[in-house]
């Protein structure tokens, strides 16, 4: 049968074509081959057991029934328990590992940063939080690191003025008659306000009433945690979350968050462009957003940065101490030796030095980011073929070939309750481990590492150590009236998904 010339070429490009495809593929296995010889990579042996290994769905059907029981990540440890420190399940068309290795999210995170990007975290941030230090990568994450991390000098993160400010506006909230209050709502709002003031030289003063004319910082607060909600929706249901399209409630809360930070954006360049020569008025106190304008005036860039900021300074550490002040109310004995060490500040407000020296205060925040890291899980994607150093053959100790587009779950909450690196009480809150124990290398990461480490990690734990105090200090004693143990509440950051429902007796 002859074939038209038009036909015949067709035929010829078409089979060119798969030729060619052939090719690479034969290529890419002979060089996938090589690379995982040459390094000396076993398969991974820990595997979850599917019943559905097309899809992965009863994996997620097990996520999703121990979620709704508010215990997906204490799963997670259980299945590390069962399959090893690195494991490897289907995801829809996407192989994903857990891991729990400290060598291997050194690697990630580390030593290998360049082989990972940060998979579908624009995708699931960025519609809150546009284009900032959190949602990208490459260049575009650099030049943010770059332009954000001179304003994390200690200088500025140890001035407590505001935060006690903020602090005695969340005591006139608190009951002083004993009868119950939960304190996890309030530590969000005084984070929240001294956060905005520390970003943008104006608190929303969530803690206190809305003033009539005023864009009402209550109803920002109310939309970015209606906004975080969504984000977190967005992560959980993965492709299917692109299918279902976004809530009008969802881009409603993102519009109110962003015309609310647009407010301050637009004082700042105003005020840029005003004193260009940057001799503002000397009275002027230090504000973040009127130091980054000095980098850039792009109105876009300048909300999405401070919105990303805005959300690490406010629910990390409002979770850090929710979860500690769960534990506190369930251990009186630690709330005691908290308060004797305290008592030997005579009542003054402590500095950012005497916050240092309260050892037992210390050991106190430590133990908590170990047992409650606020993020308990890193997600990363291999953007290229790579080897991890453990994780492979029967034991898990030889090294791991891995695929570009393999998803990675990084697992702090796993890793800080391995009993082989923190003992057989690996599960339980005890300040007194810290006494002693030092963790080697990467085995405790509360807050991320290597090039991305957090840049604010120490105005969180400021903030939180002088919340402590100060609580300490106004209250004598602490009840809890929540008879429940620790259970998660996952978004964006994970705290006490039951409150912290306590009576609290003023000194």
């Amino acid at each position: 049968m002859a074939y038209s010339p038009v036909v015949f070429a067709a035929i010829s490009l078409l089979a060119a074509l798969i030729g060619f495809a052939t090719f690479k593929q034969v290529k890419l296995y002979y060089s996938r081959r090589r690379l995982a010889l040459e390094n000396g990579c076993k398969p991974i042996q820990g595997r979850f057991p599917h019943k559905d290994p097309i899809l992965g769905t009863d994996y997620m059907r097990e996520g999703m029934a121990a979620k709704a029981k508010f215990k997906a990540l204490e799963r997670v440890s259980g299945l590390f328990d069962r399959l090893g420190a690195t494991y490897s399940f289907r995801l829809f068309h996407k192989t994903m590992v857990m891991t729990a290795e400290p060598e291997n999210i050194k690697a990630i995170l580390s030593v290998k940063f360049n082989d990972y990007g940060s998979g579908n975290r624009a995708k699931v941030l960025g519609p809150l939080l546009g284009r900032g230090i959190f949602t990208t990568d490459g260049e575009s994450w650099a030049h943010s690191r770059a332009m954000i991390r001179p304003n994390f000098t200690r200088h500025q993160v140890s001035n407590l003025d505001a935060v006690e400010e903020y602090v005695q506006d969340m005591f006139k909230l608190i009951p002083r008659d004993g009868s119950e209050v939960d304190l996890q709502p309030l530590f969000f709002r005084l984070t929240m306000d001294s956060a905005t003031e520390f970003l943008f030289g104006q608190s929303v003063h969530s803690l206190r009433p809305d003033i009539p004319g005023i864009p009402s910082g209550n109803a920002f607060a109310r939309a970015f945690d209606l906004a975080q909600y969504h984000c977190s929706l967005r992560f959980r249901m993965g492709l299917l979350a692109s299918i279902k399209g976004q809530p009008k409630e969802d881009v409603e809360a993102i519009q109110t968050c962003h015309a609310y930070v647009e407010r301050f954006v637009d004082d700042a360049i105003r005020y840029r462009e005003k004193y260009s020569s940057g001799d503002g008025p000397s009275e002027k106190r230090y504000t973040f957003l009127y130091e980054l304008v000095k980098e850039t005036m792009d109105r876009v860039r300048l909300r999405d940065e401070v919105m990303n900021l805005l959300l690490a300074g406010r629910d990390t550490t409002a979770s850090l101490l929710s979860n500690l002040f769960h534990h506190l109310a369930k251990r009186p004995e630690v709330w005691k030796h908290l308060h004797a060490e305290v008592a030997t500040l005579d009542g003054a407000r402590p500095g950012f030095e005497q916050l240092k020296e309260l050892t037992y205060l210390q050991r106190c925040i430590k133990e908590s980011l170990r047992l409650n890291p606020p993020v308990p899980g890193i997600l990363r994607e291999a953007i290229k073929d790579t080897v991890l150093p453990v994780g492979g053959g029967v034991d898990g100790k030889s090294p791991l070939f891995v695929k570009r587009g393999t998803l990675f779950s990084l697992s702090v909450y796993g890793m800080h309750r391995r009993k082989d690196i923190y003992g057989p009480n690996a599960r339980e809150f005890d300040p007194d481990r810290w006494e002693k124990l030092r963790p080697q290398g990467w085995e405790y990461l509360p807050f991320n590492g290597g090039p991305r480490i957090c840049i604010g990690q120490q105005y969180a734990l400021t903030e939180a150590a002088y919340v402590i105090v100060r609580m300490l200090q106004e209250y004598q004693s602490m009840e809890s009236h929540d008879p429940l143990p620790w259970l998660e509440q996952m978004a964006v950051t994970c705290c006490s998904a039951n409150g912290v429902k306590v009576a609290l007796t003023p000194a």
